[in-house]
């Protein structure tokens, strides 16, 4: 069946900032019913005039991708980085941060009035970042023997040569298999620029194998790299399987069978098929060592599996120690690779801040902070509280969280580990005291309804919902609301050039 061919429109005015990054604008169709569709597209700013190639149409609505810019808008600025609009992480880099913070502020009032359907107070104007460039202090690369070519690249390129050239940098965006090699970022000191390149070149002379995404073999997988505003830098190179060569047939022997030969031959074959190179892998840490000594904690972890995530799998230590200190007011957290700790370092100190005094605490105060990771907001609210008591499923995270007292001399938290449906129960609470206050972090997905149902039989006078997704969170303070009013909301901007937004809300018992 023929491919029906998708229309090009012609100088179209971008009207709107959309979600996830894109921008829209609507196309007119031949239908009474639906005069008109909104087609979504990326890399704009409102008031663009752009030619416009479809490139996905349905009923409700189509897909695009701008092939000229006829006319740029007013608000548009040039983007720093040389990697934008092909890496899609900083979709906003050509519009100006106080215009980022503008729909930003928009997009919770959007989705707290829309998806929550609840009574608000006025908005605070939002908390915009301390930094816009260099403000993260954990950036995540992959590793790829199949890298992403951009179409100028391909068209640029030499007739025969070869497309399977190798590349560390970020995934693309509907091409799992393929990574966009990044040659600098902007969004962390840039150290972390010479440590990815060189640990590249050092692969490209010694003929390291990258990883295969589908065959799912090679050595160099991926590397994470953190800093800290103490100093220090954390390091971790994640190894895969490589294949290994054919295994020699085996020599007869006078008491095994033929097909007894055969058998263990297979069984070699099988065990011995993909197998880590620690030598290679070993060669390639001394390297980093040797030449980038500000790492004082470089670590390694090999993973088989066919997945990236690590936290079932053994992290090794080659040089340093197995941790770092990330500083906030006059406290010090550990955070190891497992860990979760917020990525712009000195905004969270300004969302914890207002998570803080939203808790409204007094030094009298049971308060119960959900989703605690390291313990962050446990240990920051605590000398101001009678007790906290944090639950976060990652052991090793808990593990932290209770280190980070001791560190602290803090001596009135409490620590468990599981899951939160789990281990937040009525019993929990009648053993360990009805709430004050709830502080709450969840992942972006929200809360568990098992857990919302809980607090509110827990009735604590005052919830403070610190969430990276206002949509989730605002479906949650639906659930709450026979129950709690929203008396405050402070957005806060952790992610510059981003469409993320994080979004803090204090509920009062009615």
């Amino acid at each position: 069946m023929k491919k029906k061919t998708l229309p090009l429109l012609q100088n179209v005015t971008i009207e709107a900032v959309a979600a996830e990054g894109k921008c829209l604008f609507h196309m007119p169709t031949a239908s009474e019913q639906h005069p008109s569709l909104v087609v979504f597209v990326p890399f704009c700013v409102p008031g663009d005039v752009v030619d416009v190639q479809i490139t996905r149409k349905k009923h409700s609505f189509a897909e695009g991708e701008v092939v000229r810019l006829v006319q740029p808008s007013p608000k548009r600025i040039e983007p720093q980085c040389q990697h934008f609009g092909i890496c899609g992480g900083c979709k906003w880099q050509n519009m100006p941060y106080e215009e980022q913070l503008a729909f930003k502020q928009q997009q919770v009032f959007d989705q707290l009035t829309r998806i929550g359907k609840i009574e608000l107070p006025e908005f605070q104007p939002i908390m915009g970042s301390v930094k816009t460039f260099e403000y993260r202090n954990k950036l995540d690369f992959g590793c790829c023997n199949k890298r992403w070519y951009t179409r100028e690249q391909l068209q640029a390129m030499p007739e025969g040569r070869g497309l399977n050239e190798p590349g560390i940098g970020f995934h693309i965006t509907g091409a799992f298999d393929k990574i966009l090699p990044i040659d600098k970022c902007w969004l962390m000191d840039d150290l972390h620029n010479d440590i990815r390149n060189s640990i590249y070149q050092y692969a490209l002379q010694h003929d390291l194998s990258f990883f295969d995404l589908r065959q799912q073999t090679g050595l160099l997988r991926d590397i994470i790299i953190r800093c800290s505003n103490s100093g220090e830098w954390m390091v971790l190179v994640q190894f895969g399987p490589v294949t290994s060569p054919p295994s020699p047939l085996p020599e007869a022997r006078g008491d095994v069978s033929p097909k007894q030969l055969r058998k263990e031959a297979l069984e070699r074959e099988i065990r011995e098929q993909h197998h880590f190179d620690k030598e290679a892998a070993m060669s390639l840490l001394q390297y980093v060592a040797d030449k980038f000594p500000q790492i004082t904690s470089l670590l390694w972890v090999y993973n088989p599996k066919c997945n990236d995530t690590f936290g079932d799998l053994p992290v090794e230590l080659f040089k340093g120690d197995d941790h770092i200190f990330l500083l906030m007011e006059d406290l010090k957290f550990k955070v190891r690779p497992k860990s979760f700790y917020q990525t712009n370092t000195e905004q969270a100190l300004h969302l914890y801040e207002v998570a803080r005094d939203f808790a409204g605490l007094t030094g009298s105060e049971l308060v119960y902070d959900l989703y605690t990771g390291t313990g962050t907001i446990a240990n920051f609210v605590a000398r101001r509280a009678k007790q906290v008591i944090g639950i976060e499923y990652v052991e090793d995270a808990i593990e932290d969280a209770k280190i980070n007292s001791d560190v602290n001399g803090i001596a009135n938290t409490l620590f468990y580990a599981g899951d939160m449906k789990d281990i937040l129960t009525d019993d929990f609470i009648t053993e360990h005291g009805q709430p004050d206050v709830i502080i709450t972090d969840p992942p972006r997905a929200g809360m568990h309804p098992d857990v919302i149902k809980v607090i509110m039989n827990a009735h604590p006078q005052r919830i403070v919902y610190v969430s990276c997704n206002p949509a989730t969170q605002a479906r949650d303070l639906q659930l709450l609301d026979p129950d709690y009013k929203v008396t405050r909301v402070q957005p806060v901007d952790m992610f510059p050039h981003t469409p993320h937004v994080e979004n803090v809300v204090l509920l009062e018992a009615r």
